[in-house]
């Protein structure tokens, strides 16, 4: 028997068996290595370029926004254009009107409230920061407490308040409707000439000043313009999955 079969059979098992362990060890840690490079390259070079396009595809909701707008306008006036004296016709044109209008379709201009939202001055990462910044439910809480008081109209940041809005925290911006927001955010509401006096001596909003303005320091400002104009809502209008709620059914009386 050769030297070289005695060294081999001498060595133990185990040995062996690390030995395999280890080399399967060093290509798993070298894979490992290799699929993460890509995610670095990614996440630090990649980033720009994608902020610049979700900015030129805002920019290009912008645009789509004003278009249908514009287009609402022109079948409203062409519409309206053959009212002549025919009364039912008027009567039609009326209700339309008046749907449009509870629709948010139609933009509205009157005396109202200008409310800011900002976050606090002494935003910082310790704890309890996430109280100091301006969330959904904030604005949220805002925009009940105006309809409440009397509200016909509100908007948040140019964005129409309607039946079918959402506002939703994304990171650190808002999401009203289909467009994304960034503070301060102005919540603008049409109203009757006592929409001031009606919100100050409602018990949320006063509960909602204590908590988040004077506890939290969020910075809340408000300002009542003689003239404002809130827009028209330019979202779809297609309901996929509505249905009416049921009525009730009507009580006996014995």
């Amino acid at each position: 028997m050769s030297r070289v079969g005695f060294r081999m059979r001498s060595i133990p098992t185990w040995e062996i068996t690390l030995f395999v362990a280890l080399v399967a060890l060093g290509f798993l840690i070298a894979a490992q290595v290799g699929s993460e490079t890509p995610r670095v390259r990614y996440t630090s070079q990649e980033r720009a370029p994608l902020i610049e396009t979700a900015t030129g595809l805002q920019s290009q909701q912008k645009a789509l926004q004003g278009q249908i707008l514009d287009l609402r306008s022109r079948i409203t006036k062409a519409e309206t254009s053959a009212q002549g004296s025919d009364a039912l016709t008027r009567q039609l044109n009326d209700a339309l009107f008046q749907a449009r209008l509870s629709a948010g379709l139609t933009a509205l201009q009157g005396s109202g409230l200008v409310v800011q939202l900002e976050d606090a001055l002494q935003v910082s990462q310790s704890a309890g920061g996430a109280d100091l910044l301006v969330t959904g439910r904030d604005v949220r809480t805002v925009v009940e407490e105006l309809w409440l008081a009397g509200a016909e109209a509100v908007a948040v940041n140019e964005e129409r308040v309607v039946s079918t809005t959402s506002i939703i925290d994304i990171g650190g911006s808002l999401l009203v409707n289909s467009a994304y927001l960034a503070p301060p955010y102005q919540v603008k509401a049409v109203g009757p000439a006592d929409l001031y006096a009606q919100l100050a001596t409602s018990a949320g909003w006063v509960d909602f000043v204590a908590l988040r303005a004077v506890q939290k320091g969020i910075r809340l400002a408000i300002a009542e313009p003689a003239d404002l104009v809130v827009p028209a809502y330019a979202g779809s209008v297609t309901i996929r999955y509505a249905q009416p709620p049921a009525s009730p059914a009507p009580s006996r009386t014995p």
